[in-house]
């Protein structure tokens, strides 16, 4: 069998991109009667576990969901929320509460009050990769995994317990083990959701799924320096010029190499936003033979200068 028919996992080496960038942990130890507000922060995910106790989940936009021991919760989108022991509680700011640091990344929250106690683990973080952005972008307000569920059982409570136990103690290299297993915790969710939701096979991720299309994604995701043409990326999983460029643009949205270009556009951004690269050097990972040509495509496709995002990038770094 020739290698472009080898099956694939194209959807596979999307979540392989979502590493945690700038991650930032705190414990909540809280007694009823508590509601926390958390203010929005963009181009985030935030996460929820609940390792004791039980609480709600508000997202504008999203129907409030009780979470219980064992529960996951992603907030996508950096959107504001809150987390309440019950309704018509006062609510407190995330910033306003007493806390107690235990390094520069990790925290300790506390409420008290009267009432029973919920624990739960909280992180944000950012992705770095375009494939993680992208991803993340298509993900719904919310994603709860049930703790509770046959099918998520096993691997959520023995990673909780995992998780929990490094939370409580963080011995030497704790925040290492809770930033990884928040990388396995996170990955599943989104295992989770597009095994069971109709709308994870629509649009691009329908198109990742496509054993023709979602390889000649990844090709453009893994070498977005290569000359692509229509006719390279049709002969590489053997289709006809025509077929390969109507089915791309059917199930992706756009032509081939409009996607194409704006992908390198997505790369550059995640490197002019790490600050550290030349453009000399952006344009040559990219495939462009000159910086000039390079800074054309990028203020076509963008609308601005490569230096003007680079310094819109190094103003929107959150504290």
């Amino acid at each position: 069998m020739d290698t472009f028919l080898q099956p694939a996992d194209p959807l596979g080496e999307a979540l392989h991109f979502l590493r945690l960038e700038g991650a930032f942990y705190s414990r909540g130890e809280f007694a009823a009667p508590w509601s926390l507000d958390l203010p929005p922060l963009p181009g985030t995910l935030m996460f929820h576990v609940i390792t004791s106790g039980s609480c709600t989940l508000a997202v504008p936009g999203a129907e409030p969901r009780r979470l219980r021991p064992g529960d996951l919760a992603l907030v996508p989108h950096g959107q504001g929320h809150r987390l309440e022991s019950q309704s018509d509680t006062p609510i407190v700011g995330l910033f306003d509460l007493p806390r107690v640091y235990l390094s520069d990344r990790y925290e300790i929250l506390r409420i008290d009050g009267d009432g029973p106690a919920t624990t739960l683990v909280c992180g944000v973080f950012r992705f770095n990769h375009p494939a993680g952005r992208h991803l993340m972008d298509l993900l719904p307000r919310t994603i709860v995994v049930d703790g509770a569920s046959s099918l998520q059982r096993e691997w959520l409570q023995s990673t909780l317990r995992l998780m929990a136990h490094e939370a409580r103690t963080l011995l030497p290299g704790g925040e290492t083990v809770v930033t990884r297993l928040a990388d396995i915790l996170v990955i599943q969710a989104i295992r989770s959701w597009l095994e069971q939701d109709p709308d994870a096979r629509a649009g691009w991720l329908g198109a990742m799924r496509d054993p023709q299309i979602g390889r000649a994604l990844n090709l453009i995701h893994r070498e977005p320096e290569r000359d692509w043409t229509v006719a390279r990326l049709a002969h590489e999983v053997a289709m006809s010029r025509s077929s390969f460029s109507a089915r791309f643009t059917e199930l992706v949205g756009e032509s081939p190499m409009r996607y194409v270009v704006r992908w390198r556009m997505n790369v550059a951004l995640a490197l002019l936003s790490d600050g550290t690269a030349a453009l000399a050097e952006i344009a040559e990972k990219l495939g462009y033979r000159s910086e000039a040509a390079f800074s054309r495509a990028f203020k076509r496709t963008v609308g601005m200068a490569p230096g003007a995002a680079r310094a819109a990038a190094a103003t929107q770094l959150p504290a």
